[in-house]
């Protein structure tokens, strides 16, 4: 089966990329009900932009941010894991971090977000994104958010100005806590900045309740934090 890129129904917002090939890319946009609020870039899963990610971005609206999920597959999603894994290999932290630096420039100036600099959550895949582009991005990205995704353990960490709350499980096969505990340290030498990595009682990809893996005890409580994060960390601009 091939997947031709094409548009995703969830697309909502088209917005300047200037790392990305067309130099332009699409996402899914939520405002919350009052009209304004702080800024958060949502990094989807390897399965690209689905309903779960849009779910994600609907309840963080809710909840009274500003929340964007950029589409990085340009259209498309899979339930593969082969798939998936190929789409990925294609998207590279470090490209993916640059083509997110438009998302990142979209939010700020949007009239509605209130904050000064964005918060990134990312899950998975999304959650080492979110990493690199809070590397790359400096001070225009106040809180970052990985669920269960680290990077590349020679990432550069030194541009890091975000505060950083991790969620990971401690049954998770594929992101081993070792690696874990190894991206805290090099974040904190390098970048000297607030580090809490949390550990739940669970498997990969605990949030994701499209997948086995779900855990809504675990997810509940992470979420909590993240929200709670993320309003203490987004002061709102001078």
């Amino acid at each position: 089966m091939t997947h031709e890129q094409h548009e995703n129904p969830l697309q909502n917002v088209t917005f300047d990329a200037p790392g990305t090939e067309t130099g332009h890319a699409h996402g899914y946009l939520r405002v919350p009900g009052s009209g304004t609020g702080p800024g958060v870039v949502v990094v989807q899963e390897w399965w690209g932009l689905t309903d779960q990610v849009a779910g994600v971005v609907d309840r963080l609206a809710a909840e009274g941010f500003v929340a964007l999920a950029p589409d990085l597959y340009g259209g498309r999603t899979t339930h593969d894991s082969e798939e998936a894994f190929r789409f990925m290999q294609e998207l590279p932290p470090e490209r993916a971090a640059r083509d997110l630096a438009g998302a990142v420039t979209y939010l700020l100036e949007r009239p509605e977000t209130t904050s000064a600099a964005v918060g990134a959550v990312g899950f998975c895949m999304g959650g080492a994104f979110v990493l690199a582009l809070a590397a790359q991005q400096g001070e225009r990205i106040a809180a970052a958010v990985p669920w269960y995704g680290i990077p590349g353990a020679d990432t550069d960490y030194s541009g890091l100005r975000a505060a950083v709350l991790g969620h990971y499980g401690e049954e998770d096969t594929s992101v081993p806590l070792e690696g874990v505990q190894a991206t805290e340290a090099r974040i904190r030498e390098q970048a000297g900045v607030e580090v809490t990595m949390e550990v739940y009682p669970a498997p990969h990809a605990f949030y994701n309740d499209e997948r086995p893996n779900y855990r809504a005890e675990s997810a509940e409580l992470a979420w909590g934090r993240t929200t709670a994060f993320l309003r203490g960390r987004l002061a709102p601009r001078a």
